[in-house]
């Protein structure tokens, strides 16, 4: 589907406001909506604009279907309003259409106060935590209070002038509420400087009482007029590229982490010159992956936790890392074991990331610092064995994973994830370039960030910053708006699928096809094997481990639920049949669901790292007292990591190989 922006409404449906010289008189929310309605971008290829806000996704109620509602029907050809089915499942999709235009262009969400507007809370903590922007419009309660408490209000004891939209303050870059119109003159501005700032960039939430909503106000006309956004990225500082060149040049055996400021930074380019003109390879975070193409001989694989035995290796064995647009998080360093003794370089437009574990840093835009490196570096190169032992490192994980992804199927033994990811690769020779995954939690991250082959920027899109259960298929509505031309792929556990899934019938309704394949193992795989992993018997997790009635755990027919959602969708026994279907969902002209059972116990035993996940200091299991010893070994070589070389300690992949610390 592709959202169609034309440049008015209609004479009959003109907002009906009353022009002075030099103002002209609009509620709130018209004025709102006509200000974001203004707000333009430069096209992709650079030869025109285009709207920066690609819709707004709404569920009306009371708390704005008077206010927000009117002013949206007004603008509605400019600005698409689309009617989804889950308050956090919209705001997701808006998320993700923002993460799928690189942050370039991105999307509004309005609901009603009360829950509608709380169920925001986990998407906007998601995008915080991922750095992508999102306009968050919650309704609120009356700011005159006459009618109070009105319905759905949540009343402070202590403080009249608190909403449940207080809860948005810790997880929104910039939050305001609008107590009146003229307001917007400044909440506006610093909204969208913030959505368009890297450094800044992440959700921002204006709370707009229902009774503001319908004052009107006299506005400049000017306030209005339509403009072109420029982004915001910081230009290098001399004295900190000089001092980087300084860490680069003593180093011999330097390696790239590249993280998602790569692509956001449309560095993918200065990244394949600096890696191949200095001889430095590249490993990648879940957020980074496709920063280059899966068959560069530089490129080791994904980096860490759930990363590729080659990329771990030169992480482990290097004198300097040059983390680029990386958080750093528990999930890329190993919970700090993985490199320890490198010195660390960190390029980051957000000064707060780029602090991170004792880090030079240069506080820039990836792809200005990367072009102001080339010429003070100019004949500086890797140690040549370095460059060499990483080309052959690469290339022998390239063929593991070509190993692991057409392995022969045996009779009566369930496939597991690289089985599926395979299958899904092979049912095109383009799945590389044309295809987006789109995933979030559970095992199958580990398995993609590992095994998935992608072979241009954004053809994997994988939130693993927040995980949130939840966001694939919501997620893959999200990047479909955005990339229409594009066969996207989600990817799902049937944990996931069953915490949310309604946006399969919104993908109909909006006429964007997805490809949804359903992993079901029965329950929630990757956590059982973390709770035995500590020393904790299978409890709670699988299905066949939980309380149940006498008739037992429902068989769920995932086909016959998505077929209910309007898709077409069907049951595969195993791998040759899942491939068979991916044809035929190729060929679909609507969403089209697959599901196939999969063995929630294994995982690719190749690569990984240690993660630090508490164990019980004490307990009457003796899985558990083993699981506490091995875990104060790992703390041990940690606080001191001279004491532990020679050994494997650090080495030590967690069972998991996987996932937030809660479900599949």
């Amino acid at each position: 589907m592709h959202i169609m922006h034309h440049s008015a409404p209609s004479a009959d449906d003109a907002t009906p406001a009353r022009t002075t010289a030099g103002t002209v008189r609009l509620t709130t929310a018209q004025a709102l909506v006509r200000y974001i309605a203004a707000q333009r971008v430069a096209t992709e290829d650079g030869n025109g604009t285009e709207p920066l806000f690609g819709g707004v996704f709404a569920i009306f109620g009371h708390g704005n279907v008077a206010g927000m509602g009117e002013a949206l029907y007004q603008h509605r050809d400019e600005l698409p309003t689309l009617r989804a089915h889950n308050e956090q499942a919209m705001a997701h999709s808006a998320i993700a259409y923002a993460k799928a235009h690189l942050r370039r262009r991105m999307m509004a969400v309005t609901t009603s106060i009360g829950p509608g507007a709380t169920n925001l809370l986990t998407a906007a903590a998601l995008a915080h935590v991922n750095r992508l922007p999102v306009l968050l419009l919650p309704g609120d309660i009356f700011v005159s209070r006459a009618p109070d408490p009105v319905l759905q209000q949540l009343e402070d004891f202590n403080d009249g002038g608190v909403s449940a939209n207080d809860a948005f303050k810790p997880v929104s870059r910039y939050f305001d509420r609008i107590v009146h119109p003229a307001q917007l003159l400044s909440a506006l501005p610093r909204a969208v400087r913030v959505l368009t700032d890297a450094a800044l960039c992440g959700p921002v939430t204006l709370a707009l009482p229902q009774d503001v909503q319908a004052h009107a106000w006299d506005f400049p006309v000017d306030f209005f007029t339509p403009r072109v956004v420029r982004f915001h990225t910081p230009a290098p500082r001399v004295d900190e590229i000089d001092a980087a060149c300084a860490r680069l040049r003593h180093a011999k055996r330097p390696l790239i982490v590249a993280g998602g400021g790569v692509l956001y930074g449309r560095a993918t380019d200065a990244l394949h010159r600096f890696a191949t003109t200095h001889g430095v390879p590249v490993a990648e975070t879940q957020a980074g992956k496709s920063s280059l193409a899966w068959n560069d001989p530089l490129n080791a694989g994904a980096l860490g936790v759930t990363g590729s035995p080659a990329a771990n290796a030169l992480a482990h064995d290097a004198d300097c890392v040059l983390a680029i647009g990386t958080r750093l998080q528990d999930f890329t360093t190993g919970s700090n074991t993985l490199f320890t003794q490198a010195d660390v370089v960190a390029i980051n437009a957000n000064a707060f990331d780029g602090l991170k574990h004792r880090a030079l840093v240069v506080e820039a835009d990836a792809r200005l610092a990367l072009d102001a490196l080339a010429e003070p570096l100019h004949g500086w190169h890797a140690d040549r064995p370095w460059t060499a032992r990483a080309h052959k490192l690469a290339a022998g994980w390239r063929d593991t994973v070509n190993t692991l992804t057409h392995a022969p199927q045996r009779d009566a033994v369930l496939p597991y994830e690289g089985d599926v990811i395979g299958a899904v690769q092979r049912s095109s020779a383009h799945s590389a370039t044309d295809d987006i995954v789109v995933c979030a939690a559970g095992t199958l991250p580990a398995e993609l960030h590992k095994l998935w082959r992608a072979g241009r920027p954004g053809a994997y899109h994988v939130e693993y910053g927040y995980s949130c259960m939840g966001y694939e298929i919501a997620g893959g509505l999200g990047v479909k708006l955005a990339r229409p031309t594009r066969e996207v792929i989600v990817m799902v556990g049937d944990g996931s699928y069953l915490m949310m899934n309604s946006e399969i019938a919104t993908s109909v309704m909006l006429g964007a096809k997805l490809i949804v394949v359903v992993l079901d193992n029965r329950g929630f795989g990757c956590i059982n094997r973390l709770q035995q992993a500590c020393g904790g018997a299978p409890f709670n997790n699988l299905l066949d481990d939980c309380v149940q009635a006498p008739t037992g755990a429902p068989r769920i027919d995932f086909a016959a639920h998505a077929r209910s959602l309007g898709a077409q969708a069907e049951h595969v026994d195993h791998i040759a049949g899942l491939e068979a279907a991916l044809q035929r969902a190729r060929a679909a002209d609507r969403t089209y669901v697959i599901s196939i059972d999969t063995d929630p116990a294994r995982t690719t035993d190749d690569g990984g790292w240690w993660w630090e996940v508490a164990v019980p200091e004490v307990s009457t299991r003796d899985t558990v007292r083993a699981a506490r010893a091995k875990y104060d070994a790992q703390l041990a070589a940690r606080a001191d990591p001279a004491a532990s070389s020679g050994n494997d300690t650090g080495h030590v992949a967690h069972p998991t190989h996987a996932a937030r610390t809660d479900n599949e």
